[in-house]
């Protein structure tokens, strides 16, 4: 309904459109009529119009190809049962959820068998925003919230009593917690090394230990 659109894109007034049964170029058309009556805030929400409808019809890879195409907020329309579907959007981009939410799935009203109750409300409300939270950015390796368990990584340590001069060989090291050796990688490199001095079983391998190959 381009000219609805259009007046309430008028308005000034931040717009929110479910893209209900409309297909790539009626979205390209309602969005191209609410930039040009001057909406400058809108979102439009991926929409599978039946009610209720199953996860499987809800097509939730289509949220972050609506975003690249539209260069707007995308978000999702709602009528599956229970919070999975919205809590899986979040996680694939969606910034807003529209929901119907009753006081009783038993009231017999149109809607109430597939709404969420006040306690599903607040369930909705705290797993999108756990989701959201848990994006973060693309990122490997340790970080910040690793800090502590750094320390308990493996690493290398000697596994016997040996003498300086001897020349490891399998079985003189072992991998175990906490971090304060060698990386467990280096273990094939240490076999036929010789140490620089005695070690005793439990010492941390170090490349201090070790004369230059």
């Amino acid at each position: 309904d381009l000219p609805l659109i259009r007046e309430a894109a008028r308005t000034g007034r931040p717009m929110i459109i479910s893209t209900g049964m409309a297909d790539r170029q009626e979205i390209r058309e309602a969005i191209d009529t609410a930039r040009a009556a001057g909406c400058e805030q809108l979102a439009v929400l991926q929409c599978t119009s039946s009610y209720p409808a199953p996860p499987s019809a809800s097509n939730l890879r289509t949220i972050p190809d609506l975003r690249n195409w539209t260069g707007v907020e995308v978000g999702l329309s709602d009528h599956t049962l229970g919070i999975g579907t919205a809590v899986a959007a979040v996680a694939l981009g969606a910034t807003l959820i529209e929901k119907h939410v009753t006081i009783s799935r038993s009231d017999g009203a149109v809607d109430s068998a597939f709404s969420l109750e006040p306690d599903d409300l607040a369930s909705l409300v705290l797993e999108t925003q756990r989701a959201w939270e848990s994006l973060g950015t693309v990122d490997y390796g340790p970080n910040e919230a690793d800090a502590n368990s750094l320390a308990h990584r493996r690493s290398l340590f000697f596994d016997r009593d040996l003498p300086a001069q001897a020349v490891l060989s399998e079985g003189d090291v072992r991998s175990a917690r906490p971090n304060d050796g060698l990386a467990p990688r280096y273990a094939e490199l240490l076999l036929g090394r010789t140490l620089n001095t005695a070690v005793r079983r439990g010492d941390p391998v170090t490349w201090e230990h070790l004369q230059n190959p």
